[in-house]
């Protein structure tokens, strides 16, 4: 046991050698303020590069088979809430304002929406479809998913993910583990730091989107209602102990004392 402990150690020492403190967006009337530690060596450009790459040529194929939909309504819904919430994400960092932005809806029965690194989004007809999301609960979904780009959790993840191979390269030599020895200490160190900060990280892109949306004009309340519905259609998740995802009891606890800080911004954009 102790000598799993070192590799923890290890691992967060190394991890913090490597990597600088930064402040991705301002806090925002939801008060995000987290420091965040990121590899000092992956620098942003160089993770939205990357993952303009990969968004290029998914698009490329989605195209190739014929489930790219630009015309539908649909993906003109998509559209006006993307340019409605990306015109707002200054407000928590000026230099999204330059970001080469992007919007595709996929057609596809997944439940599932995402915006990677540098402001490549993507939404799923099925989360649309299944849900029968109205724009204000298409908003709170796509303004989450936008903030996990705005806080670079992405880039996060993979500073990471640098750390604990650090970490790994060196515990065999250092402290003479054997390789199942290893394999447990990737499940503590996996458990006990990453897992928690994942969640902690979808707590900051619900408040952020939450304000995003309100910004944009849409009802910070569809928040509430768009996560009741995601609940009921992923009953049999596993427990939040163990998952990525905080459990709907604390999600919506979360954000309903976040709600009154935002209301004033969505009552002033529907002016």
């Amino acid at each position: 046991m102790n000598k799993l402990l070192v590799l923890c150690g290890l691992s967060a020492s190394l991890l913090l050698a490597g990597c600088q403190s930064v402040n991705t967006t301002s806090g925002g009337a939801v008060g995000v303020e987290r420091k965040q530690y990121m590899f000092s060596m992956l620098s942003s450009e160089e993770v939205n590069q990357m993952y303009a790459q990969s968004y290029t040529k998914t698009v490329g194929e989605a195209t190739n088979k014929g489930v790219l939909d630009k015309t539908s309504s649909d993906a003109k819904r998509v559209q006006v809430i993307a340019d409605r919430l990306i015109a707002q994400a200054p407000n928590f960092r000026p230099d999204a304002a330059q970001w080469k932005w992007e919007v595709n809806l996929i057609k596809s029965d997944e439940l599932n929406a995402n915006c990677g690194p540098g402001g490549k989004i993507f939404v799923y007809t099925g989360l649309i479809d299944s849900l029968k999301l109205t724009d204000d609960e298409l908003a709170a979904v796509m303004g989450h998913e936008i903030a996990h780009a705005l806080r670079e959790h992405g880039r996060e993840a993979m500073s990471k993910a640098y750390g604990m191979e650090m970490a790994k390269q060196g515990a065999g030599a250092l402290l003479g583990l054997g390789q199942d020895s290893l394999a447990l200490a990737d499940a503590v160190a996996n458990y006990g730091m990453t897992l928690p900060n994942s969640r902690s990280n979808e707590n900051e892109a619900d408040l952020i989107g939450l304000e995003l949306a309100a910004r944009a004009g849409y009802n910070p309340n569809a928040a509430i209602t768009l996560w009741n519905k995601m609940s009921k259609a992923s009953e049999g998740a596993p427990p939040e102990f163990l998952s990525t995802h905080p459990s709907s009891s604390s999600r919506t606890a979360s954000l309903q004392a976040a709600i009154p800080k935002v209301m004033p911004l969505y009552n002033s954009a529907k002016k």
